[in-house]
């Protein structure tokens, strides 16, 4: 049996990918371009991805693949109608990641909401000058009893609303399906739901939530509201939602963009300095926990693949 792994790079240095030997021949690439995947998969009988994208042209040039294990709980990347019609399994690794993108999360609803990046300059800059004992000029409110509002009560969205309501917010929810249910949160409608204190997106990319935040909705959210999307970039239309950055007072923490690596045009990058802004480059997903338990799970997928 013949293996690849063709974006090893995007899984970082620190796992252990020697142990799919075990499976048969591998082959282990760090980055794979649209133009090389033929070449470096046609023989091959399982392919380990994580962001490269296989269509139907391209699958259909792979007689020999049997198995895609993506090494990600999101599969927009494959084409799954193709891969159902002929016979190619397709197994993706879920649950991994939770507490690390809850993490990121949190971290980032804390740090925007008490204007942690003025306060660390108020520190370090103005403290020494103060004639009194603290520096009060970045006021903040507690959490407590502030709204968070959740897109997406999958196990993601549940987590980041149990820590949430361990600081004492209100937890509401949108479920972009219509058709989960918790009883532990109140489920109100998106327009409803746009008006929360602080809003975390952790739905998945489809046709039914790309832009699901745009220019006909932004006008809903508070001034001051703190928007983390940590999902899909696509759901949030970055366009929309930086026009409405430059007029109000909201602050925006993003993990992900619509195009990745980040294109040089991203309308988040208009934003210059500016301290109401969090970006980070996807990482949400990947602490060394999380990407230690995704490697077994794939791992896992291939030996049940094999019997």
């Amino acid at each position: 049996m013949k293996l690849a792994i063709l974006d090893a790079d995007a899984l970082g240095d620190n796992v252990d990918l020697k142990s799919f030997e075990q499976f048969g021949e591998l082959e282990v690439f760090g980055n794979t371009g649209q133009e090389q995947i033929l070449e470096r998969s046609q023989d091959k009988d399982i392919l380990i991805l994580n962001k490269v994208r296989l269509s139907a042209s391209t699958l259909e040039k792979l007689p020999k693949l049997r198995l895609v294990c993506i090494c990600a709980t999101g599969t927009d990347n494959i084409d799954l109608e193709y891969c159902k019609e002929h016979g190619i399994e397709v197994k993706n690794v879920k649950g991994y990641s939770t507490d690390s993108v809850a993490q990121l999360t949190i971290s980032m609803g804390l740090a925007l909401a008490l204007r942690l990046s003025e306060q660390d300059e108020s520190g370090k800059k103005m403290w020494k000058e103060s004639e009194v004992f603290s520096v009060l000029s970045n006021p903040f409110e507690d959490l407590s009893g502030k709204t968070w509002g959740v897109i997406g009560l999958g196990a993601i969205g549940r987590k980041v609303a149990s820590v949430a309501k361990a600081l004492g917010c209100d937890v509401k929810y949108y479920s972009t399906t219509g058709q989960h249910d918790d009883p532990s949160y109140e489920r109100v409608e998106l327009d409803t739901l746009l008006g929360s204190d602080i809003i975390s997106v952790h739905c998945p990319l489809n046709s039914d939530t790309k832009d699901l935040i745009n220019s006909g909705n932004v006008s809903l959210l508070k001034d001051d509201c703190v928007l983390i999307n940590v999902a899909r970039g696509g759901i949030v239309n970055e366009r929309d939602i930086v026009d409405h950055f430059q007029k109000t007072n909201i602050r925006l923490g993003f993990d992900v963009a619509s195009k990745e690596p980040i294109g040089k045009d991203n309308p988040l990058l208009e934003i210059k300095s500016s301290k109401r802004l969090i970006l980070t480059p996807h990482i949400a997903w990947a602490s060394k926990q999380a990407r230690q338990k995704l490697m077994e799970g794939v791992k896992k997928n291939i030996e049940s693949f094999i019997g």
